[in-house]
């Protein structure tokens, strides 16, 4: 999870709403044209969106999605003044969301070969590479198992890059009647519109979810749940905010009782709600996870590789970090409480650390007292060696699989580090959770993630694990998640919060 620099996808095809100039009064369309531009129009908050629909009609603006049970429109136009034009009675806000968009931190993926696969060795879980997957033991995936595996009455909404539906890990695993593309903030639940196209992301997180228990490759910490891809990334790796929102509302009305967010909203990696640009995307995003509470969803989010203490929030050196055109951030020093990472600290989302192998605090992890709920292995391919080496082996190991020149689809397994690994873990525990005691409210289940969690201490003194990465660059220049962090507070610590999830602790 976070910044790729990538170029933004073309806007999509539009829907024509039929909604006359003379509903308005005579407000005058602009023009002028410009590029097509997308918009997030709210209404009031409980009101209906028939006056802010013809306001964005008579402003030469075309609904392309309308979210009526939270009042949110996504809107295209090409017309320059749009955003002054449609501002009125039935209108809250409006806000352009060019240049909103978020590129997905893919993390390098490193293939295991055709050869270690057949030369993998089985295990308690009778998957050939469980051998490998030294995260399902530290959080007693086998001891699960062996009383609830996970129930297919749950279904995880996975918003990523999609699933691959051919993986031979997951072809079963899949609730194909519940997944849909949201690219644009407009739903197609064609299967080709929700298998990835250029990341393998998405695969890799529902692998951990929930990966078959079949003799082939990998296990999942719940494979006996379903997962269901509700594709939010674009093809340059981009999370804009009408498909996030797009995203919570799918998966609040198509019975999903969990979602696994491994991204973050915006250019900015901490979302102001003090400015008046963010403030309508916060608003947006905020309602439909709301909504998606109230219909029983518990949304859990990764909280972020920047080493960032979310608690104490002074400057955000990853933003912009995208649109219009790449572009290197500027460190932004006017940040406050009114600064979130979004989903991760919106509330009631459950927000999830990373450790690595040695339950430790993974180097890029971001954390803060009061912010962390739970932690979980994200992988930590620098701590054998303290920075000076990687050490794949020490990622997690996951599905990966994407399409070749022509299209087909070439599955296999990988390795990533992250907190968006960590995320699919505290997700796979939760489905677990959800199997073995069903009918929790998403409160109830987030409080019992962190009741049944392992708590852990915080290490003494400064915190810094890799200090011979990279070599040869003087301290000032080091990137921003590298260096020394520190931990605060007891029972629930900025690191870990109130613990390490725990698969077994939840079924028993």
């Amino acid at each position: 999870m976070k910044n790729l620099r990538r170029k933004t996808l073309a806007a999509a095809s539009v829907v024509t709403l039929g909604v006359g100039l003379a509903a308005m009064g005579g407000l005058a369309p602009a023009a002028a044209a410009g590029p097509e531009t997308t918009f997030l129009v709210l209404a009031p908050q409980g009101g209906k969106t028939d006056k802010a629909a013809a306001r964005v009609a008579a402003a030469n603006g075309t609904i392309v999605a309308s979210y009526d049970q939270i009042g949110v429109l996504v809107v295209r136009s090409t017309n320059p003044n749009f955003a002054t034009a449609v501002a009125g009675a039935g209108v809250d806000a409006v806000a352009s969301t060019a240049g909103l968009g978020t590129a997905l931190d893919e993390g390098e993926t490193v293939e295991v070969s055709a050869a270690d696969v057949a030369e993998a060795t089985g295990d308690p879980t009778k998957e050939p590479m469980y051998g490998q997957q030294w995260d399902m033991n530290m959080i007693h995936v086998p001891q699960a198992h062996a009383v609830n595996a996970g129930s297919p009455n749950v279904v995880v909404g996975v918003l990523d890059s999609g699933i691959s539906s051919s993986h031979p890990d997951l072809a079963t695993q899949i609730a194909k009647d519940k997944s849909t593309s949201c690219i644009g903030g407009v739903t197609n639940t064609a299967e080709a519109a929700w298998n990835p196209t250029t990341s393998d992301h998405g695969t890799h997180v529902a692998g951990t979810i929930a990966a078959a228990v079949n003799g082939v490759g990998v296990a999942g910490i719940a494979p006996g749940v379903k997962v269901a891809a509700v594709k939010v990334v674009n093809d340059d790796g981009y999370i804009f905010p009408e498909a996030a929102v797009c995203g919570f509302m799918w998966a609040a009305d198509h019975g999903m009782q969990l979602t696994n967010n491994s991204y973050y909203i915006d250019p900015w990696e901490l979302n102001c709600r003090n400015d008046a640009r963010q403030r309508p995307v916060w608003q947006a995003v905020q309602r439909a996870i709301r909504y998606s509470q109230n219909k029983g969803v518990l949304n859990i989010a990764s909280a972020g590789n920047s080493n960032y203490d979310l608690a104490h929030k002074n400057t955000d050196y990853g933003s912009p970090n995208n649109l219009p055109a790449p572009q290197e951030p500027t460190p932004r020093a006017d940040l406050n409480s009114a600064c979130l990472d979004l989903p991760a600290e919106a509330p009631g989302v459950v927000a999830v650390g990373a450790v690595g192998p040695t339950g430790e605090k993974s180097y890029y992890s971001s954390y803060g007292q009061g912010v962390i709920s739970v932690t979980a292995p994200g992988g930590d391919t620098r701590f054998r060696t303290q920075g000076a080496r990687s050490t794949t082996s020490d990622a997690i190991l996951s599905t990966v699989g994407l399409p070749n020149a022509k299209g087909e689809m070439v599955n296999g397994w990988g390795y990533k580090q992250g907190t968006s690994m960590s995320g699919p873990h505290a997700t796979g525990v939760a489905a677990l959770a959800l199997s073995a005691h069903p009918g929790m409210t998403p409160g109830q289940l987030s409080s019992f993630l962190e009741r049944t969690a392992v708590a852990k201490s915080c290490p003494d003194g400064v915190y810094n694990p890799v200090p011979n990465w990279p070599p040869a660059i003087p301290p000032a220049q080091l990137p921003h998640n590298i260096g020394p962090s520190y931990c605060s507070g007891g029972a629930r610590n900025g690191f870990y919060g109130f613990g390490m999830v725990d698969a077994y602790n939840v079924v028993k």
